[in-house]
């Protein structure tokens, strides 16, 4: 007979941090995150200011953010700004904060956002997956950054990292008012819950998994327990796959982890079981090329997992766009450590193409 395909296996097949959390022994009780390279995910600039904002999207959604501002910006004047967006199942506080700030201290108005149904942001249920609202997320942030007296409409750049690099090139494609778009170990949530890494997910494979979050909408719909999927790992052991480490290295330790006020540790990273197969219809790539000729940037780390996303969207992009490989980081190496990650690059990137008119 037949063995049951199931999620667990796919997690393992796909050997990502977007795994079922499985039951194993802890290695150490005294683990030691590793602080690396200038690891700093909770930095605090003393250069910026900071104001707690909120919008809404268009479905009516309530989007929480942090707008940051370099201090003795001029009065008066218009400024160019960048929306930065989260890694999939991440909120604002993880590695999007570290962005903003860095890039608010080279002289940009920027504002990192909690995507909806994650962090402050509004959205029911929570840790729901929706692709379009999420793109939508970006167009509201846009809208709001350009109404604001001190931003100049025209000069609004969008950075989006892991999964949200995804969710921005979804947005730019329909949104012609984000003038640069960048990514950082950019994901392809779509590819990634289609395929698996290294496209090693079968069509079968992919059929069975369907087929279960199908089978728990029954059971959510008449009062059952909701059920969560993907994330990182809550412990590990010695069968813990690298990536499961990587990720759990930022997430699960001082490092990274967070948990928004009002939710449960035990469900940061997860989505819902039954809305993750929305990821299956998800094609972010498609059509890419349209957003030519505004200009695209790809960061991705050397020894990244995530590599393959990057380097695929480049390829298939239009004119100006430009891949930039960072020697010697890892795909969450990006997230927060300060010393590798390429904020020269981010700078001259958007200086450069948000003072074209």
């Amino acid at each position: 007979m037949k063995k049951k395909f199931t999620i667990a296996h796919f997690l393992k097949l796909t050997v990502m941090a977007l795994g079922l959390v499985l039951t194993t022994t802890v290695v150490s009780a005294a683990y030691t995150p590793d602080m690396s390279n200038g690891a700093d995910n909770f930095y605090k600039s003393d250069q910026v200011t900071m104001q707690k904002v909120s919008f809404k999207n268009q479905y009516d959604m309530k989007v929480v953010g942090n707008l940051y501002t370099p201090k003795g910006l001029k009065k008066n004047t218009k400024s160019s700004a960048i929306i930065v967006g989260h890694p999939m199942g991440a909120v604002k506080e993880q590695s999007s904060n570290l962005y903003a700030q860095k890039m608010a201290e080279r002289g940009f108005v920027t504002l990192s956002l909690d995507l909806s149904f994650w962090g402050e942001s509004e959205g029911q249920p929570r840790n729901a997956v929706s692709p379009d609202i999420y793109a939508e997320d970006f167009s509201a942030a846009v809208d709001f950054l350009g109404t604001r007296p001190f931003v100049d409409r025209d000069r609004i750049g969008i950075l989006g990292i892991c999964g949200s690099g995804s969710f921005a090139i979804s947005a730019a494609k329909i949104d012609p008012r984000m003038k640069a778009i960048a990514t950082v170990s950019m994901y392809d949530m779509g590819g990634a819950n289609r395929n698996a890494l290294n496209h090693s997910l079968t069509l079968e494979q992919r059929k069975q998994i369907i087929a279960e979050a199908a089978e728990q909408r029954y059971e959510e719909f008449t009062g059952g327990e909701t059920k969560y999927t993907s994330g990182t790992v809550h412990e590990l052991n010695e069968n813990s796959t690298a990536i499961e480490r990587e990720f759990y290295d930022f997430y699960r330790t001082p490092r990274g982890e967070y948990t928004p006020k009002g939710q449960s540790p035990e469900l940061t990273t997860h989505p819902t079981l039954t809305s993750n197969v929305k990821f299956m219809n998800f094609y972010p790539f498609e059509d890419i090329e349209t957003i030519s000729p505004r200009p695209m940037l790809f960061i991705t780390g050397e020894n990244a997992h995530s590599r393959e996303f990057s380097e695929e969207a480049y390829k298939l992009a239009g004119k100006e766009k430009e891949l930039y490989i960072v020697p010697g980081a890892g795909h969450v190496d990006l997230y927060d450590r300060v010393n590798l990650i390429p904020f020269d690059k981010l700078e001259s990137f958007f200086k450069e193409n948000l003072n074209k008119k």
